[in-house]
């Protein structure tokens, strides 16, 4: 996708949530001009961290701007991709040895995640 569709992306999901353009970006603290120009011409000219912030008050993944699993965050997901890609970078034994440290630590009350 390129950067004016994910431009076009962004405004019609900005536009389905709020009032208008401005409202987020006051809402976002982001400079109305910049929002605009970037809607305009597209987000490639944009600071990273800003589409990032707009990503995820979006709830959409800033690599393809498409919508996030509903309950994910997006730091929960960039982890899971990120030990995923670990985990296939593994061959069969490395991967099975994996899964069977996982499954020690997930015995172990200190290293258990809470309840969410």
């Amino acid at each position: 996708m390129n950067s004016k569709m994910k431009a076009e992306v962004l405004k019609k999901v900005i536009l389905s949530r709020y009032k208008s353009i401005r409202q987020f970006a006051v809402q976002m603290n982001i400079p109305y001009s910049t929002l605009i120009t970037a809607l305009e011409r597209g987000v490639d000219g944009m600071a990273y961290s800003t589409v990032i912030r707009i990503c995820e008050a979006l709830s959409l993944n800033p690599l393809d701007f498409t919508p996030l699993e509903e309950g994910n965050s997006l730091s929960s997901q960039i982890a899971t991709r990120r030990v995923m890609d670990k985990y296939w970078s593994l061959n069969k034994t490395g991967r099975k040895r994996v899964m069977e440290i996982m499954d020690d630590y997930t015995k172990i009350s200190e290293y258990r995640a809470q309840a969410q």
